[in-house]
């Protein structure tokens, strides 16, 4: 308070601030003309006049040379408001100053970054100098203020602390030579020992003031390496602990510690800990861990934003931490504000191109992204693309949990969907979304063409093939994509039903065929075709039609649900017929033959594969053909003709495929392999030897052959090489020929374990012949043991068989 009769001291900022709008009156301009002829944001210099931020030395010497007066005089002035600390106290012994310590207080609740702190201490052991880089909100500050706390006790010259507001809204960073020029005040170096002008020689004496003293030191909110490479120590034993959003790749003498978010432990700890929680269960965060939980997940495990939260917590003590969690929810509270203020910051380094593409990661659907989407998404060259990612990257906007894997903080996510939502045209996010939902289904359709099925695919109809893809060298590579974006296809598929995108939403499903197949997926496949059926519908198309009743018909029937299937067969083909389309027809009838034979009817599926074959050859779909025919030796194989069937497998073997794998030369190998066991052992055993899942089949060879022991090593081979293939589904066609040949070897338990397991697989499967074998299966093995077992799965056998009417397959290869 003011004393009657004592003059207050004038304000050094405020006083500055006058004589600078004493220079605006000399020039007779305004504002933006001002800083337009002085090279100044009109902004800044309106809070410069206004006392409100302290200008640069820069900045008032080009006022000063505006109207042609001499800047020196105002140079003191400048420095006491540039140094607003207060002068050290003088010590009552020998006269000398007591060393400065600057640090802001350590965090009583500072939590959990154990890691990290013996990181940093460790570095400022062997380097003397440590930077920690991390987003906006980290702790980064709180880290380098804690670890210099642990310090002081070592370096008893000073401990000095200084904030570069790299990133503080409505400020610029601290020049050089201000925070020179404060570092030094603070060591209380003598003006006259203190260069007037240079930052070089500013820097110089710094190194020189640090050289003979232990000092340490925190540059705190560095924007880049420039910034703060002249405020580093030299020779001498003074350290310095740096800290920026931004990873300082510049200062290669300088090892990083980089922070991500606390862990789940960690943060409800902080939570507890920074509201004033006793704990336990008798705590409001013990009463109610749900909503708890809930509070971490809503902050992101960020320490500044559940410092935010425990705040609210701590002040309200009516609150429980439910109704916090409800307000956080709903965006209330001011938290929103606090971090767009703090992110955005971030994002203005960047530049606009830049900034521009780290918005639009907003709009994607999924969790986490690669390169090439991203590519898609800002319509840029996939190099270009990289090269930004990496600059966010090094921003620490965007994460990178895995190679070539991105993700965003949950809170940067938000923020950059807002700020696309605020500042980009609506048109233009239309086209970028567009262009993100074009690309899945594109690359799915890639991916699946990889991955080889019971058919060709037909190429995607919707939107425009993007400039990149990713290259899907072996069914391997493509299988491990899908896995990998499984989430986000499927967060495109819902994006794009709820845009109204049915192109996509009709072609999208069937990309993913393969992968469900190999994932025995068919509830949740079923739920897409109906949908992608759905917007079929309403696009109105003929041939779309069609193929969606003929892809749902097939869901249904890999899901056991065999009446549905013929329903949707039945929808689909006056449609194929309307589209006149040979490659739909050829499709719809092969499915048609694969019903037929699961229900049991004989020579019904023999004449469709004949005709699917005929089909696919008018429709110039070689791989169609072979498909055909190889379905074809199969059948007649199960139907006792094995002359014919070995005959029509040659024919499949004889075209050239590239792919040893490739499901119609497997299928025609093992048909031919097992058809000449009997009769040509030695050339049945090479055939089988050549085909990649063939070993089961070579096993039922072997095991007719009396060879028990090699026919069971055979079958082991088989299921690893089916397990290799990602060929789960197939597994219920060799299972019981694999229990038999344990049962004769004198396996009886491997026996029965196996031909439970095609009992529990064949029902969801709708195969009704293989479900009756492994009643027949375990019956037999039970003969001896349980008899009455025996008789209730003998009669479950011979029930499922009376349901399949003329049951006319003889031989079948499993059996």
């Amino acid at each position: 308070m003011d004393v009657p009769g004592r003059k207050t001291k004038p304000d050094p900022q405020e006083e500055l601030a006058a004589r600078l709008r004493l220079l605006q009156e000399l020039s007779g301009l305004g504002v933006r003309a001002l800083a337009r002829d002085t090279g100044l944001s009109s902004s800044s210099l309106s809070r410069y006049l206004n006392g409100q931020t302290v200008p640069p030395w820069p900045a008032v010497v080009a006022l000063c040379r505006l109207v042609r007066r001499d800047p020196r005089p105002l140079r003191p002035l400048w420095e006491r408001t540039s140094n607003p600390l207060p002068a050290p106290p003088k010590s009552s012994r020998q006269g000398r100053p007591l060393p400065r310590n600057d640090l802001p207080r350590d965090v009583p609740d500072f939590t959990g970054r154990e890691a990290q702190l013996t990181a940093v201490l460790a570095a400022v052991e062997s380097h003397r100098v440590v930077s920690v880089d991390g987003m906006a909100g980290v702790g980064k500050t709180c880290l380098a203020v804690h670890a210099a706390h642990r310090l002081a006790a070592d370096f008893p010259d000073g401990q000095l602390y200084v904030d570069l507001h790299g990133f503080t809204e409505g400020r610029p960073p601290l020049d050089a030579d201000s925070a020179l020029r404060t570092l030094l005040a603070a060591l209380d170096v003598p003006s006259e020992r203190v260069p007037q002008e240079g930052v070089e020689r500013l820097a110089a004496c710094w190194r020189s003031e640090l050289a003979r003293r232990r000092v340490v030191v925190v540059l705190d909110n560095a924007a880049d390496a420039d910034h703060v490479r002249p405020l580093l120590p030299g020779a001498g034993p003074s350290v310095a602990l740096v800290t920026s959003r931004n990873r300082l790749l510049g200062l290669d003498e300088v090892p990083p510690v980089s922070l991500d978010v606390l862990s789940p432990r960690e943060s409800a700890e902080l939570l507890a800990r920074a509201s004033g929680d006793p704990g336990g269960p008798d705590g409001r965060l013990g009463r109610d861990p749900e909503s708890a939980a809930e509070v971490v997940r809503l902050c992101g495990r960020l320490p500044l934003a559940l410092r935010l939260a425990a705040a609210r917590l701590r002040h309200r003590p009516g609150w429980t931490v439910g109704i916090l969690a409800e307000r956080m929810a709903e965006g209330a509270g001011g938290f929103d504000a606090e971090f767009s203020t703090a992110f955005a910051m971030s994002v203005r380094q960047l530049g606009r191109s830049r900034a521009r593409l780290f918005r639009m990661l907003g709009l994607l659907p999924g969790a986490s992204f690669d390169e090439y989407v991203v590519a898609a998404l800002a319509d840029l060259p996939l190099r270009e693309a990289r090269a930004t990612l990496e600059d966010l990257l090094d921003a620490h906007l965007v994460q990178q949990p895995t190679a070539g894997r991105f993700r965003l903080h949950d809170l940067v996510h938000q923020h950059a969907r807002r700020a696309t939502e605020e500042l980009d045209p609506a048109a233009e996010r239309e086209r970028a979304l567009g262009r993100v939902l074009d690309y899945y289904v594109h690359a799915a359709s890639a991916a699946d063409a990889a991955m080889p099925f019971l058919s060709p695919g037909r190429p995607p109809t919707a939107g425009r093939a993007p400039a990149a893809l990713p290259p899907f060298p072996d069914k391997n590579a493509a299988f491990a994509w899908l896995v990998a974006e499984y989430g986000n296809l499927m967060a495109v598929f819902e994006t794009a039903a709820a845009v109204g995108a049915d192109a996509h939403v009709y072609d999208l499903p069937r990309f993913l065929r393969s992968y469900f197949a190999r994932r025995c997926g068919t509830t949740h496949l079923n739920v897409l075709f109906e949908r992608s059926l759905a917007a079929a519908e309403r696009l109105g198309d003929p041939l779309r039609l069609a193929e969606a009743h003929s892809d749902l018909g097939f869901a249904r029937y890999n899901a056991g649900r065999l009446a549905e299937a013929a329903a949707e067969y039945e929808a689909a083909g006056p449609r194929v017929a309307q589209a006149a389309d040979g490659l739909a027809e050829a499709e719809l009838t092969m499915r048609r033959a694969y019903l037929a034979w699961d229900a049991g009817r004989v020579e019904e599926p023999l004449d469709l594969f004949r005709l699917a074959g005929q089909l696919y050859e008018q429709a110039g779909c070689a791989p169609g053909v072979a498909h055909a025919a190889a379905s074809e030796a199969w059948a007649m194989l199960q139907l006792g003709h094995r002359e014919e069937a070995a005959r029509r497998a040659r024919e499949v073997l004889d075209v050239p495929h590239s792919d040893p794998a490739w499901p119609p030369a497997l299928t025609a190998r093992i048909t031919l392999g097992v058809a000449i066991a009997r009769e040509h052992p030695d050339e049945a055993a090479e055939h089988l030897h050549r085909a990649l899942t063939l070993a089961h089949c070579r096993g039922v060879a072997l095991r007719r052959m009396g060879r028990y022991e090699e026919a069971l090593a055979s079958h082991r081979e088989a299921f690893a090489l089916l397990d290799e293939l990602f060929e789960e589904h197939w597994k219920i066609h060799f299972l019981n020929g694999y229990a038999e040949t344990c049962r004769l070897a004198g396996l009886p338990e491997d026996a029965l374990r196996l031909h439970r397991q095609a009992l529990a697989l064949a029902p969801g499967l709708g195969n009704r012949y293989e479900e009756a074998l492994a009643h027949e299966g375990i019956a037999t093995v039970l003969d001896g043991t349980d008899p009455a077992g025996a008789a209730e799965h003998r009669a479950s056998a011979q029930a499922v068989l009376r349901e399949l009417h003329s049951f006319g397959r003889q031989d079948a290869p499993s059996g």
